[in-house]
């Protein structure tokens, strides 16, 4: 049994999604975590402290070895924007290594989730003589092509680069981000192991839509799409808007937006209650806010339509929990979101960021109840192969072959 560091400096597992720095790395960290306690291994997840009253270990689920996540002081004790936090690495870096000497704790491996504990990761990585494991779940240098308005500082970039070339395993959630890895980082692709995304198939499953729609008091006969996500330019809810607006005789159609802080008046949710102002489609837009992790299944199945039009995805988990739900999705063919959706089966890949593509793949689903239908029934089938226990197998598998040399299996079920 493995001894595991789990690095998630920038943002705790256990903090509400669908904050600005809250979403899928969030839910991933946690639930890899808890299936790799299940199968007897021990899990610490550290992470910076962002409040005083926080307890420094907090144990997950039941039992033993179990999950712990781990609060490390390292800077103030309250959020930091992501710019700010580079300044405190190395305080987490000693902070983490501390605890584990204070414990008398030895470990096998090191996993870190994005460019900031991959930093830290590295550097325990020669500290402690243990492989490194890291995830980046987005990449500067593809964010920054992605879309032109994204910006990213220099010292992410550089330090990417750093991570590309000395994590003994980089784990991607699709093919396209090991190529673009390779293409933009120089990085070997024998040290890239893809596995999917996964997606907790107890919580997110069907619920009936009248039911649904009665529960979130929505109109039993009106036409809903849906998007949940954080509230930024990249998650392109701006094309969601515009397509919105284009689809002829949709007068019933209504987009919920789920995510980010609803009463906001400024930034990027200010610009899109405008937006939806100038298109003449407020009255059929509604932003949400945050919603409860355990209400999604929820609105995934009061929608008809989940609508995931991002410029970049890594992983496409929003995609993951709409189909296991039934629902269909329409999405940008970018990233995770290829391996999630199959085009023109469990719903269509829009290969221009733009709203008329988007608008027409609307049109012909909404109009179309037996398409719909199948659609999400096929999705449903579908999704069964994205369970966290295929996920947690074969990054276990990634573990064996940096810690013991055993040759690693990606399980079948993932392969396309």
């Amino acid at each position: 049994m493995y001894r595991i560091a789990v690095l998630s400096y920038h943002t705790s597992p256990l903090a509400p999604l669908g904050g600005a720095e809250t979403g899928g790395l969030n839910v991933y960290v946690l639930e890899l975590a808890s299936e790799l306690a299940e199968r007897g291994h021990t899990v610490d997840v550290f992470t910076r402290r962002t409040d005083p009253a926080q307890a420094e270990i907090v144990h997950i689920g039941e039992g033993a070895p179990g999950t712990r996540i781990i609060h490390i002081d390292a800077g103030p004790a309250r959020y930091l924007e992501k710019r700010a936090l580079d300044a405190h690495l190395d305080a987490f870096e000693a902070g983490v290594a501390g605890f584990a000497e204070r414990e008398s704790l030895s470990y096998d491996v090191v996993h870190s989730h994005y460019w900031l504990s991959g930093v830290a990761g590295a550097k325990l990585k020669v500290r402690w003589g243990v492989p490194h494991v890291a995830m980046f779940h987005t990449l500067g240098e593809v964010k920054a092509r992605a879309r032109v308005s994204e910006r990213e500082p220099e010292p992410r970039l550089a330090a990417e680069r750093m991570i590309a070339q000395d994590a003994d395993k980089i784990v991607v959630a699709s093919r396209d981000e090991q190529q673009l890895l390779v293409r933009h980082y120089d990085a070997d692709p024998d040290r890239i192991a893809v596995v999917p995304c996964g997606v907790n198939l107890g919580m997110f499953q069907p619920v009936d839509k009248d039911e649904a729609r009665q529960q979130l008091g929505l109109g039993d006969d009106d036409q809903i799409l849906l998007f949940v996500g954080r509230i930024e330019p990249l998650k392109g809810v701006d094309i969601l808007l515009g397509a919105a607006a284009q689809m002829e005789g949709q007068s019933d159609c209504f987009v919920l937006v789920i995510g980010g802080d609803s009463d906001a008046r400024t930034g990027e949710m200010a610009h899109l209650r405008d937006l939806a102002e100038e298109l003449g489609i407020a009255e059929r837009v509604s932003f949400l806010g945050a919603v409860d992790h355990e209400r999604l299944p929820l609105f995934y199945s009061a929608a008809d339509v989940c609508v995931v039009p991002s410029f970049y995805e890594s992983f496409g988990l929003v995609a993951l929990e709409a189909m296991a739900c039934g629902t269909p999705v329409v999405a940008s063919r970018v990233g995770g979101l290829t391996v999630a959706v199959r085009d023109g089966e469990t719903g269509y890949l829009i290969p221009w960021r733009c709203p008329e593509p988007f608008a027409e793949r609307l049109e012909l689903l909404l109009g179309n109840d037996e398409l719909r239908r199948a659609f999400g029934q096929a999705a449903r089938e579908e999704v069964e192969r994205f369970r966290w226990s295929n996920v947690a197998e074969a990054v276990l598998g990634i573990y064996g072959e940096v810690i013991d040399g055993t040759p690693a299996r990606t399980t079948a079920v993932f392969r396309n």
